[in-house]
């Protein structure tokens, strides 16, 4: 800021009016007072900040001793620790993958079991249609067709695969459970040991004798000693900034004193200064003590340049002061930042040292007794997962099938109806293909015989009876015969084999008759409604099916 220039300077009442235009105003240079004495509060910044450089010189003794303390234990630990807990990890990881595996299975399991169900339960509500079966049978739905003992046996057998996984993964519990009472009892065994190496390890110092136990502490410190350097430069830099806020406030108050009652406006808006611009401690001199005797210094008489120039450097200072505010709380807000992570570096040597010191004694009777039977019992479930999984995924894979053809069995019933209703339409468009033949045949009977009665008539008295025998005849009758197709698997044809009733009598055998409808071949009467449920079914089914299959 310009005001860390000193600058003194009067204006006498008889200034000129061309000085007096280019002045500011009393209530500018008010103004200019009271955001001064806002900038001011940032004072208790500057206290925080010098509270946290005390902290953090406090973590840093704090950490080193932990770390001194913490290496002249572990040296002797390390590596029994490292393997028992390497071990305990790998049987924790054996028992995870395997409970994970088989959480995921018996969902697929469960799935699979829920879709066959559901499909199942179609079956059931799914009935037969009477007109597909004969007159004298009791409904049926489509289950009745189904033999449900080869998922009742696949039940069994996944319900044993299951139980033996389950008493498998029981007995890795509980051979955990022993290796963490292991562990516990080792950790409580050691509290005593606790006692007796802090006291020898709180007599170690940064400049132990012993170089390995310092240097391995000092390597877990090696970002602190930064920190802490940079915790310093932002405080002293805060300090400089408050400094120049005080200079500039000083210059505002003279530059109000020197106006007409200046001196009192001063005294009133000063006389309520922010809260702790009055304190002080070894680091800061009490400010407030130095902004009173300034205020109520005697005041020094101004030249009209003097004036001038105190006045310029007031007006470029005062957009200047709202930054150095902004710039102490950006500070002190990133001093907050590194002395979290100070606090949190300590805090996590602290909990490393309490571990350690909880991680010793009898470690070599566990590794000899317990653990060959923990890793034994880790093995053995491996191994039974292994085999049970196999059987698990078979038989998951047998639900797929066995859901699939039950589901098969839907859509082929569905397809069934859809079959039904298009042999229907046919048969309807043969009807009409017969009724207007037996129409266009009867016609042609009905001229011709008249015709041949025609001639009888004209010409029967010149002919000679037996000049042709069929002179005297009627026409011809066609006569329609419906005959029972073949198998569509190459089984004798229909038309080769007549069947009984299909002749019609040729007085009565009449297209247009509905009692000859169903010689021949029996078409179930299905209802409407129900065909165009099934047609909807298919068609949401071929939906599904396209949107599976599609990339």
């Amino acid at each position: 800021m310009a005001s860390f220039h000193s600058s003194s300077s009067s204006i006498h009442p008889g200034a000129g009016p061309e000085d007096q235009r280019t002045l500011p105003q009393v209530d500018t240079l008010i103004s200019y007072l009271l955001g001064a004495k806002r900038s001011l509060a940032s004072i208790n910044h500057v206290w925080r900040a010098n509270e946290i450089v005390t902290a953090s010189h406090s973590a840093l003794e704090e950490s080193v001793t932990v770390c001194s303390r913490t290496g002249f234990l572990r040296r002797g630990l390390n590596s029994q620790l490292r393997l028992l807990y390497d071990v305990r990890t790998e049987v924790e990881q054996i028992s995870f993958r395997g409970r994970d595996e088989f959480s995921v299975a018996l969902r697929n399991l469960d799935a699979a079991d829920a879709r066959l169900k559901k499909t199942l339960d179609l079956l059931r509500g799914t009935i037969v249609h009477v007109s597909f079966r004969p007159g004298d049978e009791d409904g049926k739905s489509l289950h009745d067709f189904v033999d449900e003992r080869g998922v009742e046996e696949l039940h069994a057998s996944l319900k044993a695969s299951i139980d033996h996984t389950n008493t498998a993964r029981a007995e890795l519990d509980i051979s955990n459970r022993e290796f963490d009472d292991e562990l516990a009892a080792t950790r409580q065994s050691l509290r005593h040991f606790h006692t007796a190496t802090k006291l020898a390890s709180s007599r170690l110092s940064i400049t132990s004798s012993s170089s390995s136990t310092s240097d391995s502490g000092l390597l877990t410190l090696s970002s602190m000693p930064g920190q802490i350097q940079s915790l310093e430069a932002h405080a002293r830099e805060m300090a400089v900034l408050l400094e120049a806020l005080v200079r500039h406030f000083d210059l505002c108050v003279t530059a109000v004193k020197h106006t007409d009652g200046g001196g009192a406006v001063a005294r009133s808006i000063t006389g309520d200064m922010p809260t702790g611009v009055d304190g002080s401690n070894d680091g800061m001199p009490n400010i407030g003590a130095e902004i009173n005797a300034h205020l109520n210094a005697p005041l020094d008489p101004m030249t009209d340049a003097e004036y001038q120039e105190m006045v310029t450097v007031l007006i470029k200072d005062a957009p200047e002061a709202e930054d150095v505010v902004i710039e102490i709380q950006d500070r002190i807000n990133e001093m907050e930042s590194i002395f979290e992570h100070v606090q949190t570096h300590r805090d996590v040597l602290l909990s490393i040292s309490k571990a350690t010191i909880e991680v010793h004694g009898h470690l070599s009777a566990l590794a000899s007794n317990g653990l060959p039977r923990y890793i034994s019992q880790a093995h053995n479930f491996t191994r039974v997962w292994h085999e049970e999984n196999d059987r698990i995924n078979s038989g998951l894979a047998e639900l797929s099938d066995l859901h699939s053809l039950y589901d098969g069995f839907l859509n082929a019933y569905d397809s069934l109806m859809l079959e039904v209703a298009r042999r229907r339409h046919v048969r309807q468009r043969v009807e009409k293909v017969l009724r207007e033949t037996r129409h266009k045949l009867d016609s042609l009977h009905d001229e011709d015989a008249a015709a041949r009665d025609a001639f009888r008539v004209e010409q029967g008295d010149y002919l000679p009876s037996d000049i042709w025998p069929g002179v005297g005849l009627a026409p011809m009758q066609v006569q329609f015969i419906r005959l029972a197709g073949g198998h569509l698997d190459g089984a004798p044809n229909a038309e080769d084999v007549p069947q009984d009733g299909d002749h019609h009598h040729p007085e009565s055998a009449k297209v247009d008759d509905p009692t000859c409808h169903n010689q021949g071949e029996h078409i179930p009467d299905l209802p409407r409604d129900l065909i165009e449920q099934a047609y909807a079914r298919v068609k949401a089914r071929n939906k599904t099916a396209s949107q599976a299959h599609a990339p």
